[in-house]
Parts: structure tokens; C-alpha cells; sequence
């Protein structure tokens, strides 16, 4: 199947974004450039973090059952530098993950909570090009984003032992799908980006070699966005509902 051409709504348009991902660290990675832009043009941005990222790291002495805390601190110190503070976390454990009827409830609940008029997540589909992309958790967390956000989320039927008023979102961002159809400058951005990620302390064996494989990921973007040679850009598929 061919994604279409889909032209996001104006920013101006946007008042909220939601952003669901499995892991902390995931929106550092894949789209917190982007969201550096949103937050500096007003755009109030939530994050939902589904699992608590126990099973990463590299530290083999560190006790594993620190883990939950270690990276909600570290997301959380992440998130500040893009301009977010509203963190949501689920609490799922890292390497479980699965589209269940309760992680898709508790994502239908933010949602309503929320009320974003975007929704930003991951890929329901493997990357074969770029394996490491499609993580398990990361095809688990995108297909229960996906179901939380078309039928549920709006359906006020659904999911009928939840408060919240339901609230339907037209707009979906994925990182990571193999068809992009949307990019993103992140040239003015991309210091914010870059120290995000750097906050991640316990996932990174050579944070100096860091800063040297995102700006060559940007780049590579940047030129497939047809973007002028110094400017870095992050890639998106883009759905309109």
C-alpha cells in the first residue's frame, strides 16, 4: 500500500499535541526537533510514555528494579529542554508490551484528557531498511495508539468505564514508517534536540559519537526533503483523518 500525500494543518491551527511512544528516549530520537518547533510557536505538547524502559541501558551493575525511576527523571529533564512539562506515564513493563484492551483504554483515556487536535506516535509497521526502528514495544505501543485513536477514542461508547468526554483527533504524525511523506526543518532546533537526548544518561555507551550520527541522520533527511545543504530535518508519515 502507497501512503498518500497528506498536508498537515497549519501549526496555527494546532492548539494541542498528544504524543504517545513505548519507551523514554523514543520522541528524543525520532521527533523532538519537531516538537521543539511546536512548543516555541505555542503549541501545548503532551507526552505519554507507555512502559517505563526497564530492559534498557547499558550499565550491568546498576539494579534493574532503579530502572522506572531513572528514566521517567530522565525523560522528564528531556522533555524541559523542548519545552514540555505534561508527562503522562503508564507504567507498562519495557519488552511486554502488547495492544491489549487496558493499554488501549489507558491511551483512550488521555486522549480524552487531552483533547489534542494531532496525535504524534510510532509506526504498526516494520521498517525492513532500518530494523532497529521497529522494536516490538514500538509496533505494540503504535497499534494500541491506533486503536485508541480510530474507532475508540471518539466513540462514546467505547470504553464506557472511563469518565473522560469522547474526543476525536483528524490528524496523525508517525515516526518511523517506511513511507515518509512529510518533513520537518529542524535546523533552529536542533541544540534543544541534541540535549534531550543527552539527558538519557543511562542509555548511552558513547554520548560523544552522539551528536555525530543524529546530525548525519538530519542531514540525509534534509537533502531528501529537497532542503538547502546546511539544514537538518526530520521525516514523518502524515494522515489526515
Amino acid at each position: 500500500m502507497t501512503i498518500p500525500i497528506a498536508k498537515p494543518r497549519p501549526d496555527a491551527e494546532i492548539e494541542r499535541v498528544l504524543a504517545i511512544v513505548a519507551h523514554p528516549d523514543d520522541l528524543d530520537f525520532g521527533g523532538a526537533g519537531t516538537i521543539a518547533n511546536w512548543t516555541r510557536a505555542g503549541i501545548e505538547v503532551t507526552y505519554c510514555i507507555v512502559t517505563d524502559g526497564q530492559a534498557g541501558g547499558f550499565e550491568p551493575d546498576r539494579d534493574r528494579a532503579e530502572m522506572p525511576d531513572v528514566r521517567r527523571a530522565e525523560q522528564t529533564a528531556a522533555a524541559a529542554h523542548v519545552g514540555v512539562r505534561d508527562l503522562r506515564f503508564l507504567g507498562y513493563v519495557d519488552g511486554r508490551l502488547e495492544p491489549t484492551y487496558e493499554v488501549i483504554r489507558d491511551i483512550v483515556q488521555v486522549i480524552r484528557q487531552v483533547r489534542p487536535q494531532r496525535l504524534l506516535g510510532q509506526s504498526p509497521e516494520r521498517n525492513w531498511s532500518r530494523l532497529v526502528t521497529s522494536h516490538p514495544d514500538h509496533l505494540a505501543a503504535a497499534e494500541a495508539t491506533l486503536r485508541a485513536l480510530f474507532p475508540a477514542a471518539g466513540n462514546p461508547f467505547a470504553y464506557p468505564e472511563l469518565t473522560e468526554e469522547a474526543w476525536t483527533v483528524d490528524e496523525l504524525w508517525m515516526m518511523e514508517h517506511p513511507e515518509k511523506n512529510h518533513y520537518v526543518d529542524v535546523t533552529d532546533t536542533v541544540d534543544a534536540k541534541l540535549a534531550a537526548l543527552l539527558c538519557h544518561e543511562s542509555q548511552h555507551p558513547d554520548p560523544a559519537q552522539l551528536e555525530t550520527t543524529i546530525r548525519t541522520w538530519l542531514t540525509t533527511n534534509a537533502q531528501a526533503a529537497g532542503l538547502p545543504t546546511t539544514h537538518l530535518a526530520e521525516p514523518f508519515t502524515v494522515i489526515r483523518l
